[in-house]
């Protein structure tokens, strides 16, 4: 009889395609990023440019236009990423296949430090616009931003997880709201509304190149996140790469408008740096006043960047889990809690962000500076590896693709340069000293793990499994239900079981030693003398001396206390022998533990005799261990 088996082949069309991202939803769940540097990149360009007065300021205009050529440049050469590299995986995937393994751990390195920064700009620029509409909360800066670290990273290791469409609006909101603010600001003559506070203070300075390069990286902060979208190229609709494509144009074209169009309101409306006002703030106000419109942007402003440092905790934890894949990191950061989620990538990701809020007081502009550094590291080897795949590959336009690359990745290294060179003092030193650590550390991970593989010898196929002369040691305390459980453990592993006394200094054998032999437990006892060290050393000493030839198996019992605070009455003597063995000997170690409230019964004839000390000659150490265990007498 024949049993016919009948599979459906998936159904192809819109329907296989729904859970996918169009270039709408790819923008909004991908792009958060990139649009939420619109609130901090023109702020640190005026930072920067107000040391020079209002000639300074002057230049806000030049200095954005010439970061919106380099996001022309960079949106074009990610175009040819997204099309070489249709898997996803941006600057790690192509430094990893095409300039090797650590070429691709300073581009995974990048791009922690990336993540981590994420997280902290987004949330200290969300509390700064927060404050700049309620300044009563502006003393409690660090409080508001570790409040809301915790709240994301406890979302986050819970499983909820946003859909991009329920991105859309929030991004729809911030995107017409800055428009709205161009559009309006741009209507007008003069502002409607001018915001009040005390200038922040300066060093006076003429411009100049340096000033210039220093608001030129500075303001690259602005372009992070355009990497986003070619690092999700899988989860777009067919054709997923051109609809990858049209959403990095799309995101590219967005955001240089708001940018230049944010340049243009500043000069227009001669704006300047106060404190504890943001600049996208008075913006706002001049350009809409400081009713309905102002609060509507604002908060929109803080909604989008939460969602922005949201999205790193779908980031980093991802990458986290590849690089444990390639054994660069401890393979528990590959490990999903059973809400599908790496929990250890998210918990890192949250103390590391909280440590950079704290140290830099919740500022965002002391965070932003630290910003580009890591990002044009990241887009530098990107491209540098798109060079090489079109070298190697030789595909259809090739030749202009590879000059296209290479000339991006020219300019983004001299823009690495630049930017580590002008705020080397303002903090940089802490990220050109973190990329090369982490890549460090990530190859030490490595090198563990390839010693262990050495050790175990994977790959190859081990020799038959043999039956080893093994003794299995019990140390025993007392003559109690604990010491039986202990025993019966040892009995159910082998044959050569040995129960293991050891005496304390001043202490005689003979009384253990009666209420032992009235007990009968089987099995033979052996005492040593602890006078030289108490139990562990003496133990592991005995095993190492007289054992070493042999397999051993130690048991280890303990009680377990029935509540919580009930812990703390043991003495732990149990975990201190543990370590010592792991630590000193290859003995295996099985522990045992005896719950609190489940007893037995006490059999009638068999009294425990008190073990009182009296004055006899120290314990004498079995010479019978490693022969076979005497026959249990009759009872």
């Amino acid at each position: 009889m024949t049993t016919a088996l009948l599979i459906r082949a998936p159904r192809t069309g819109r329907k296989t395609d729904r859970h996918k991202l169009s270039v709408a939803t790819g923008l909004a769940g991908l792009s958060l990023d990139a649009m939420a540097s619109v609130s901090y990149g023109p702020e640190a360009i005026v930072l920067v440019l107000a040391a020079a007065g209002g000639t300074g300021l002057g230049f806000t205009l030049p200095v954005t236009l010439a970061i919106a050529a380099l996001l022309a440049v960079l949106v074009a050469s990610y175009r040819q990423l997204i099309a070489a590299f249709p898997n996803g995986g941006g600057a790690y995937a192509v430094a990893r296949a095409r300039l090797g393994h650590r070429t691709g751990l300073v581009a995974a390195a990048s791009l922690v430090i990336d993540y981590i920064l994420n997280v902290a700009v987004s949330i200290a620029a969300g509390v700064a616009a927060l404050t700049s509409a309620f300044p009563v909360l502006l003393p409690h800066t660090v409080w508001i931003c570790l409040a809301i670290l915790v709240g994301i990273t406890a979302l986050n290791l819970r499983g909820i997880a946003d859909s991009a469409r329920a991105f859309m609006i929030p991004t729809a909101v911030f995107v017409a709201g800055i428009f709205t603010v161009i559009i309006a600001g741009l209507l007008r003559s003069e502002p409607l509304s001018v915001s009040e506070g005390t200038a922040v203070a300066a060093n006076v300075q003429t411009v100049g190149v340096l000033l210039l390069l220093k608001a030129f990286s500075s303001g690259c902060a602005a372009l992070t996140g355009v990497e986003a979208i070619a690092n999700a190229v899988p989860s777009f609709r067919e054709p997923r790469v051109k609809n990858a494509q049209r959403a990095e144009v799309a995101l590219g074209i967005l955001l240089g408008s708001m940018l230049i169009g944010l340049a243009v309101l500043i000069g227009k409306f001669a704006l300047h740096p106060v404190e504890g006002t943001t600049v996208l703030s008075q913006l706002t106000e001049a350009s809409l006043g400081h009713g309905i419109g102002y609060y509507i942007v604002q908060f929109a402003t803080v909604v989008l960047l939460a969602l922005a440092a949201n999205t790193s905790y779908g980031g980093l934890p991802t990458l986290a889990r590849l690089l444990a894949d390639d054994n660069c990191l401890p393979h528990r950061f590959a490990l999903r809690s059973a809400r599908e989620v790496y929990r250890h990538g998210v918990v890192a990701l949250g103390v590391f962000a909280g440590a950079l809020l704290i140290g830099s007081g919740g500022s965002m502009n002391a965070l932003v500076p630290l910003f580009a550094i890591g990002v044009f590291v990241g887009f530098t080897i990107a491209q540098a590896g798109l060079v090489r795949h079109w070298l190697l590959t030789r595909a259809p336009g090739w030749r202009w693709r590879a000059c296209l690359n290479g000339f991006g990745a020219t300019l983004t290294a001299v823009a690495a340069l630049v930017t580590t060179a002008m705020k080397v003092t303002e903090g940089a030193w802490l990220i050109v000293l973190a990329l090369p650590l982490i890549v460090f550390l990530m190859e030490r991970v490595r090198a563990a793990y390839a010693a262990i593989g050495d050790r175990l010898h994977l790959g190859e196929v081990p020799a038959a499994p043999a039956a080893q002369g093994t003794v299995v040691l019990v140390p025993v305390a007392e003559v109690s239900e604990l010491s039986r459980e202990a025993i019966c453990a040892g009995l159910s592993i082998g044959t050569d079981v040995v129960a293991v006394r050891v005496c304390p200094s001043g202490e005689s054998p003979r009384a253990f030693t009666k209420a032992w032999e009235a007990w009968h437990p089987g099995v033979r006892l052996l005492l040593l003398d602890g006078s030289d060290g108490g139990l562990a050393p003496t133990l592991t000493r005995h095993i190492t001396d007289r054992l070493a030839d042999r397999r051993v198996v130690v048991v280890i019992a303990q009680v377990e206390p029935g509540s919580g605070w009930q812990r703390i009455l043991p003495n732990h003597r149990g975990d201190e022998l543990d370590r010592a063995l792991r630590r000193d000997t290859d003995a295996v170690v099985c522990r045992v533990l005896l719950r609190v409230g489940r007893s037995v019964p006490q059999q009638p004839g068999q009294p425990l005799l008190d073990h009182r000390r009296d004055q006899v000659p120290a314990a004498i150490e079995d010479p019978a261990l490693g022969q076979r265990p005497a026959e249990p007498r009759g009872r």
